[in-house]
């Protein structure tokens, strides 16, 4: 195959649902001529209530999926999956890029800014070693405090995201939080950036909000150029969504999000 077909070949995005397409959504501001294939398991969502071994497994099938279609590289856009499986996907799959995506505690600790930081994520997420390596780096310098989010995920995928039931959750979630100063607060999971305004809302405008898109999307594009597998079309790329749920709402919702009508 020539290298030309190869570079041309789409980039895979994988979520537990439609939060990946948050990342999605950033890649394309960086990434504009790329093709995409983005790929939610909703059938099976929420992983971040699932055993380690069937978040493993749903995610290397998800990965599988992707790769029969000709990916020429991977996006783990899903916090919990990329805790649970991405350095076993990167031993299985040696010949293609594979990047995950972790909570943004970095650029949050940077800010120094007074007050704690929390990390909102889902259950999985927050119970793996991975993150708790993470928070080790950091907690030197920062109060850093997890606020675990079950049930977030499943307001977000069916639609919902801003009003009064949203914003009841989160104050329930945040009620302890609140009463003590808030530097920032980093988004653990990728459907999160999605209810930024009704969090917004909850804590405040001084709490700065931060997400892992940004970095993801940087980092991807730095393999990709290290691979010299960029696409160098001077036109723009496509994007197709794929859902395994029978739901038709969700792709529907998918391109919503995107702010794009359906290819």
């Amino acid at each position: 195959m020539e290298l030309e077909d190869v570079n041309s070949r789409p980039i895979g995005f994988f979520d537990t649902g439609v939060g990946g397409i948050s990342v999605l959504k950033k890649t394309l501001e960086i990434l504009p001529n790329e093709n995409y294939i983005y790929f939610g398991d909703s059938k099976n969502a929420p992983y971040g209530v699932r055993p380690l071994e069937e978040v493993k497994k749903l995610t290397f099938n998800a990965i599988q999926l992707l790769l029969d279609k000709g990916c020429k590289a991977i996006v783990v856009a899903c916090n919990t999956a990329t805790s649970a499986a991405i350095e076993d996907l990167r031993k299985e799959y040696k010949h293609i890029p594979i990047i995950g995506i972790e909570p943004a505690l970095k650029p949050a600790v940077e800010m120094r800014k007074k007050g704690k930081i929390l990390i909102m994520a889902t259950p999985l997420t927050l119970a793996e070693k991975k993150f708790s390596n993470l928070v080790k780096v950091y907690a030197k310098d920062s109060v850093i405090e997890s606020v675990p989010c079950a049930g977030l995920v499943e307001i977000i995928e069916k639609g919902t995201l801003e009003g009064k039931e949203l914003n009841r959750f989160l104050k329930q979630k945040l009620a302890k939080s609140l009463k003590t100063d808030i530097a920032a607060i980093v988004l653990g999971c990728t459907h999160y950036p999605f209810i930024r305004k009704e969090l917004q809302k909850v804590v405040g405008k001084a709490v700065s909000i931060i997400d892992g898109s940004e970095g993801t999307a940087r980092e991807l594009k730095r393999k990709l150029e290290e691979k010299e597998l960029v696409n160098t079309s001077l036109s723009k790329g496509k994007i197709e969504i794929l859902n395994s749920s029978e739901e038709e709402f969700l792709v529907r919702y998918c391109y919503k999000l995107l702010e794009l009508k359906e290819h």
